[in-house]
């Protein structure tokens, strides 16, 4: 009798812990929901934020019109840009830029990156100058590749093609370097041939370290390529800036400024998600700060 109660009360209580776990499903997808939305919107809190005192500042004439205009102008001004065609003609040329010179510095890069991370030697050789080149900033360069190379469109690859090579190649070869031991053990156990190795093992498990390197190399390449069109360019989005500040037009400034600065997050944004696809099993991490 005493074992006919004790199979009733368990059984009891599984229908009571299933019935809680079924009543609490919804509320813990709620929660999951909530918590995501907000950790979203924390993100736009300071945007937020520096909109409402900027447009209390402009309208109180806290600062001169013609110093600060009002976000009202800036949208207007960029609007404007819009209709005439002038900002998807900028924005194109800026962005075919990026594209070769990142796509340049990425080959390059990791073809530099496996050649030092497989061979000591190779290392040994191009360590040195490498490490050297590395650490002069891209404005260091910018002289010296003007005089060489002129103002032409071959200055802007070569200055992007620099800033994007460098985190790859180093990211690349860390990836490489940093292969678990015990992956190489079990591949020597199985019997992998040198190139077995290298394609089932030692590159896989680099890429999350490549992809690392690609995502800091293309922000990297944007900002030099808002560099140089700075100081030596017509067209293109640094371009429109440096237009906007000889006319003293700071509407355009800060509507080519706006533009950058969301370019860059959209492609920074867009990379995350392909490394996101590409390598579902490994955690994907925020530049900005923090895992995704």
């Amino acid at each position: 009798m005493a074992q006919v109660d004790l199979a009733y009360k368990i059984t009891a209580a599984d229908d009571a812990a299933a019935d809680d776990a079924v009543d609490s499903a919804p509320v813990r997808r709620l929660a999951f929901y909530y918590r995501r939305l907000l950790g979203r919107g924390v993100g736009w809190i300071v945007p937020a934020l520096t909109l409402t005192l900027w447009a209390v500042a402009s309208r109180h004439e806290w600062v001169a019109p013609q110093i600060l205009p009002a976000p009202a102008a800036v949208a207007q001004t960029l609007l404007e840009q819009i209709r005439s065609g002038d900002l998807f003609l900028n924005f194109g040329i800026s962005l075919g830029r990026v594209a070769v010179g990142f796509t340049l510095g990425c080959v390059l890069g990791v073809v530099l990156g496996v050649s030092m991370g497989l061979s000591r030697r190779v290392e040994d050789y191009l360590s040195p100058i490498f490490n050297a080149i590395s650490q002069v900033p891209v404005l260091g360069w910018l002289p010296l590749a003007m005089m060489v190379l002129g103002i032409g469109e071959s200055l802007k690859f070569v200055i992007i093609a620099h800033a994007s090579l460098v985190p790859v190649a180093i990211n690349t070869l860390k990836g490489i370097r940093s292969v678990p031991r015990n992956y190489i053990e079990v591949a020597k156990a199985f019997q992998f041939s040198k190139r077995q190795l290298l394609r089932k093992v030692v590159f896989p498990a680099t890429v999350p370290a490549i992809f690392v390197g690609l995502r800091y190399g293309l922000t990297q390449a944007w900002l030099s390529l808002v560099t140089v069109e700075l100081l030596a360019s017509s067209e293109g989005l640094g371009f429109m800036i440096v237009w906007g500040r000889q006319l003293f037009q700071l509407d355009l400034v800060l509507s080519a400024i706006i533009i950058v600065g969301v370019v860059g997050l959209l492609l920074d944004r867009g990379l995350a998600r392909l490394e996101r696809r590409l390598l579902r099993w490994q955690p994907v991490w925020d530049l900005t700060g923090g895992g995704t």
